[in-house]
């Protein structure tokens, strides 16, 4: 009688088991109990399972803490600041790295990544009357209504003498507008994980509503580093082409990198190269800065700092930053 009793119990226990599985028996479970497929019921199931997807983050330097500072690091002019070391994937140094802030002209980091995805060198864009700022302060290269220029021409301007009007050309040329274009910023933005940012327009002058965080430029930094065109723009110190205004006539551009460690103004620490940067500046968001450099074995970091109160500072705390690659 006992053995009836557990057999019966045993099936009362299976049978409520496929219920749990079917849905009250009614629906077929979706994912089969194969042993030897790399994803099914099974290896779910299965302590020991041979295989397991990776993380969205085993790629990125993350942390938990809102600081980073178990070191003798001092940015004390800076609101905000990220060293990242981009092989051990490790935070060396961090401050308020996810507050939002405005970022200048480091916004063109963005507009430069977008347009090297969806854009091709050789494209022609031409001006229209957008490209004619007047704002107080803001940096142009003297792009006028009909003026014809490559894309690589415009990331010159834009990347070098962080022209804001070439950051509207080259909105316009990619996206026909530049709210579509800072649309299309906004989700490439999001695709890299770097959500606490929002782009309102292509060149960073100061607007409502536009921000990044120190972290979400790291993000943006790491991808754009990844094309050839950007980093040979970035460590280059000068640069010279001729384009078409809107009579057919040439126009020369000259460019000089507004870095001050790509024109030897300031030097790094000694067992460290500076490959290039972008720099930002406006009276809301102080004085930014964003640099690729590398060790004397050739390891890749990624610095930043935002609102400085000085350019002079925001290089001194910039070398002090990099004095902490590779301790």
């Amino acid at each position: 009688m006992k053995c009836t009793n557990r057999i019966i119990a045993n099936c009362i226990v299976i049978i409520l088991l496929c219920t749990t599985i079917t849905g009250c028996g009614s629906k077929e479970y979706e994912m089969a109990y194969d042993r030897n497929s790399s994803v099914s019921s099974f290896r779910f199931l299965e302590e020991q399972a041979e295989e397991a997807a990776s993380g969205f983050a085993t790629d990125l330097c993350v942390t938990v803490s809102t600081s980073v500072s178990e070191n003798d690091v001092q940015i004390e002019e800076s609101a905000a600041a990220l060293l990242c070391d981009l092989n051990k994937k490790e935070i060396i140094y961090g401050k308020n790295q996810y507050e939002q802030m405005e970022p200048a002209s480091l916004t063109k980091v963005m507009t430069a990544l977008v347009a090297l995805k969806y854009g091709n060198l050789d494209d022609v864009y031409t001006a229209t009357s957008n490209v004619e700022i007047t704002e107080s302060g803001a940096t142009l290269v003297g792009l006028k209504a009909g003026d014809t220029m490559t894309l690589e021409q415009a990331l010159h301007g834009l990347l070098m003498s962080s022209g804001n009007d070439a950051a509207v050309l080259i909105a316009e040329g990619i996206s026909g507008n530049v709210d579509s274009f800072c649309a299309l910023m906004n989700e490439e933005a999001k695709k890299l994980g770097a959500t606490r940012c929002n782009f309102k327009n292509p060149h960073g002058l100061t607007e409502e509503g536009h921000y990044v965080t120190a972290y979400d430029l790291y993000l943006i930094f790491k991808e754009a580093i990844k094309y050839d065109e950007f980093n040979e723009i970035i460590n280059s110190a000068n640069y010279s082409t001729v384009y078409k205004n809107a009579e057919g006539s040439s126009k020369e551009l000259t460019c000089e990198s507004t870095n001050l460690y790509i024109k030897g103004t300031y030097t790094p620490p000694e067992h460290v190269k500076v490959i290039g940067g972008k720099t930002g500046t406006t009276s809301s968001a102080r004085n930014c800065l964003i640099l690729y450099a590398k060790d004397t074995a050739g390891n890749p970091y990624v610095s930043v700092i935002l609102k400085c109160s000085e350019r002079g500072i925001l290089y001194e705390e910039m070398t002090d930053l990099l004095s902490e690659i590779a301790k």
